[in-house]
């Protein structure tokens, strides 16, 4: 047996293990098995989240922060535990520099709004990547327009690697921010984030890293990238939707105003005197927050860490290497994202085939993959397409997965006579 077959054939084995934990995996679509691959938009939630978000409805359902009463301790207990879980995992240094937001998208509105808009002016410069999911480049749009700062773009060669040495080029005494996506959504690029920081810092200039697609496949250690803020979403990392984090360092988190106003996030409050804030992370956390999020969240953290990441990203590398060659050997098949580093996403298109043509096909066959822009149109006219098909791994996928998949894109093909 071939070393890949043997690799696979093993990682097979703990991936059949791992799904019995994910009960929505047992799925039939169109009367066919499930077979999803809509990873990179969604995670699906084990059972320890499931069972974590439930018991704390059943349970000891209260607001936190602000009673004396049991239930409300012991929501509180829950809710700052899965602070000090998000902590640990990420290796921030301290509890304070762990913020509870909506989502990453949320997080990086939450940087741009409260550190760029109160020290940004005309002429400043924030340099994103061609790469960058809308969520990543809108905010900044509207910063500029703010303040008149202005964006400038490092460039994505043909394989969908960052360009680094144009990268470089860019960074200047006007730079103000530079802000990167960990691994893309659309490529699955795994980008040099450590040596990203390391030039921006040679200059001065902070970094934020859009984490959404790294949090769930590779380790992610704050304090040994450096970076200055990293944003994430708790739905891409086996935990509920609704939920995410903002890590930044506490100088930069202390010096920056508050994002919203409202309960939890003041000291004290007078119509005469004015507003005194909170404490770190709270000054960022007005009003009632997503509980039953934070305790799901803290949940997919422990299951991710009891598996460990080298064995997650062991299996989805296994995957993707035994799923490129005979994704690409298919006729008229064109991927698109081909860089050495590279997380668990295949992205393609089908020669006069539409995406959504593509995926309405698989989905009739089981299979579940993401189709149109992906919120990344400046990456597709980069690449002048319209949108692609993605399919995109996580630790329950299977090789068999993989085959299902191959034979669908063939069905498509039948379908369209091609």
């Amino acid at each position: 047996m071939k070393l890949l077959d043997r690799l696979i054939h093993h990682h097979d084995i703990q991936a059949q293990f791992w799904r019995t934990d994910f009960p929505i995996l047992k799925t039939k679509v169109h009367a066919k098995p499930l077979v999803y691959l809509d990873n990179a938009a969604t995670t699906q939630k084990p059972l320890a989240v499931i069972d974590a978000e439930t018991k704390y409805y059943r349970d000891y359902n209260a607001n936190v922060h602000r009673g004396i009463h049991a239930l409300s301790q012991w929501a509180t207990d829950a809710f700052e535990a899965a602070r000090g879980k998000v902590q640990r995992l990420i290796n921030a240094a301290s509890p304070e520099e762990i913020v509870f937001v909506r989502g990453t998208t949320e997080a990086i509105n939450l940087v741009a709004q409260s550190y760029g808009r109160s020290r940004f002016h005309a002429g400043d410069e924030i340099i994103l990547t061609r790469m960058e999911h809308h969520s990543n480049i809108v905010p900044w749009q509207m910063l500029c327009q703010q303040t008149g700062a202005v964006l400038r773009i490092a460039p994505v060669s043909d394989s969908g690697e960052l360009q680094m040495d144009e990268f470089a080029a860019l960074l200047n005494e006007r730079t103000r921010l530079v802000a990167v996506t960990h691994v893309s959504n659309s490529l699955g690029t795994i980008n040099p984030v450590r040596d990203i920081v390391e030039r921006a810092h040679a200059h001065g200039v902070p970094v934020l890293l859009d984490g959404a697609q790294a949090i769930a496949h590779v380790p992610v250690d704050v304090q040994a990238l450096d970076c200055d803020f990293y944003a994430f979403s708790g739905h891409k990392l086996y935990g509920p939707t609704g939920i995410g984090v903002l890590y930044g360092k506490a100088a930069l988190l202390d010096a920056m105003p508050p994002y919203q106003g409202g309960g939890d996030m003041i000291r004290s409050v007078s119509i005469e005197e004015g507003t005194t804030y909170n404490t770190l992370p709270y000054k960022f956390e007005a009003g009632t927050p997503n509980i039953a999020g934070v305790i799901g969240l803290g949940a997919a953290v422990d299951y991710v860490s009891s598996i460990g990441f080298e064995a997650i990203a062991a299996h989805e590398q296994a995957l993707l290497h035994y799923a490129t060659p005979l994704v690409a050997a298919i006729p008229g098949l064109r991927i698109i994202g081909t860089a050495r580093e590279k997380s668990g996403i295949l992205s393609f298109v089908l020669e006069g085939m539409h995406p959504h043509d593509i995926g309405t096909i698989l989905d009739r066959e089981g299979v579940a993959v993401r189709t149109g822009h992906h919120c990344n149109m400046p990456l597709m006219a980069r690449f002048g397409v319209a949108g692609t098909a993605r399919a995109s791994f996580a630790l329950y996928n299977t090789r068999q997965d993989v085959d299902a998949l191959v034979a669908a894109i063939r069905k498509a093909q039948e379908v369209f006579g091609r």
